[in-house]
């Protein structure tokens, strides 16, 4: 892979362990800042809110940029955001910091944008997938070692050493992403007329779908899990880590797929084996390797569908690449939001056990905007080299 792909990957992993660290540090968080735990996960809001509606504002006003300067720009504002939250004494602060690293989220489309000019496009999906990877590997090293370090040392401790990364990464973009970096940019000329598309809709509602099925059962994971099959906490950690891992490993086949098989092919059977998975995940209930083996094909399934989704979006219109991968991003984060409270509303009715079959209908409205997306807008199986 390019050099700059490289960086990449190192500086999301540090960007996803900012954004997702505070997940097992709600409770001591709260304590700290004197509110409850369910203020505190307010920060989670703040930072997909922010991500959704202000990184694709910041990328339309960096258009014009040099890609560089827009990348630094966007890694300041998240390594800002994280140092305030880490200094933070009030919850009011707190969301300021967590905003600030929502807008600076744009880091990511930026870097995806530039990704598809580094290589040829028989190898788009290998490289968004590689780009996307620190953000796999985030659940595997950065939260769980946040997590204890936090627990440790105070929830503040590893929010002052992801800045310290985030400073590091700053130093090396400037000196590592060439100034003149041919990569396309994002203007308003032309959006709306894209906006206007119904097969970059229909795109853009399969994430949304999908990313809302996931969290509406991986938002109350721990519980779910404990329902399921009451564990240790050192066992529960286990397998959340086997599923990180099963993530990685997910995400990089997934652009070896995109690549070989096609964009909407591959996310075709990965849609059906996630939403097998999360109707045979309440079947576990009792069985650790059953439930082991059920969470690794979801992990392997949901995170490989990254790179063929980013990959189908910037096929529908490759100058436009850069917003698109940037608003797929925004519904990422409302999926997660929206997930978050249906499982919520839901599970006092139907259980955290079976919690995983209220995503199936969301599933089901994926395949449909699947098969009923324009089969021009679909990204063909790249032709090989001869």
């Amino acid at each position: 892979m390019p050099r700059p792909l490289w960086l990449f990957c190192l500086v999301n992993l540090a960007i996803g362990s900012g954004a997702f660290v505070i997940t097992g540090l709600l409770a001591p968080m709260a304590a700290g800042l004197g509110i409850g735990i369910a203020a505190a996960g307010q920060a989670m809001t703040a930072y997909a809110l922010a991500a959704a509606l202000l990184a694709p504002l910041l990328l339309l006003a960096t258009g014009r940029w040099p890609r560089r300067h827009a990348l630094l720009i966007a890694l300041a504002l998240f390594a800002m955001g994280t140092a305030l939250c880490a200094a933070a004494a009030t919850l009011g602060t707190l969301l300021v910091g967590r905003t600030l690293m929502g807008a600076g989220a744009v880091f990511t489309p930026i870097a995806a944008g530039i990704a598809l000019t580094l290589v040829e496009p028989a190898r788009r999906g290998q490289a968004l997938a590689f780009v996307f990877l620190g953000f796999s590997l985030s659940y595997v090293v950065g939260v769980p070692l946040g997590t204890w370090v936090g627990m440790a040392w105070g929830w503040q401790t590893p929010l002052w050493l992801i800045t310290a990364l985030l400073m590091l990464a700053l130093a090396a973009v400037a000196l590592r992403v060439p100034r003149d970096l041919a990569a396309p940019g994002v203007s308003f000329a032309g959006s709306a007329r894209l906006l206007a598309r119904r097969d970059v809709w229909m795109a853009l509602g399969l994430t949304l779908m999908n990313f809302t099925a996931i969290f509406t059962v991986f938002s109350y994971i721990g519980p779910v899990l404990q329902a399921l099959r009451p564990m240790s906490a050192a066992q529960l950690s286990l397998t959340l880590a086997w599923f990180g891992s099963a993530g990685v490993a997910g995400t990089l086949i997934g652009g070896r797929c995109n690549d070989r098989f096609g964009s909407r092919s591959a996310l075709r059977v990965q849609l059906i084996v996630l939403g097998t998975m999360l109707a045979l995940l309440p079947l576990t209930a009792g069985s650790w390797w059953a439930l082991l083996t059920v969470l690794m094909l979801w992990a392997g399934a949901g995170f490989g569908m990254i790179a063929p989704q980013q990959s189908w979006l910037a096929a529908l219109a490759p100058a436009h690449a850069p917003l698109l991968l940037s608003l797929n991003n925004s519904m990422l984060q409302l999926g997660t939001a929206a997930g978050a409270v249906v499982g919520g509303a839901l599970a006092a009715h139907v259980g955290v056990a079976q919690l995983s079959w209220a995503g199936l209908p969301f599933i089901a409205t994926g395949l449909a905007l699947l098969h009923l997306a324009p089969t021009s807008s679909g990204i063909t199986p790249p032709e090989r080299p001869a």
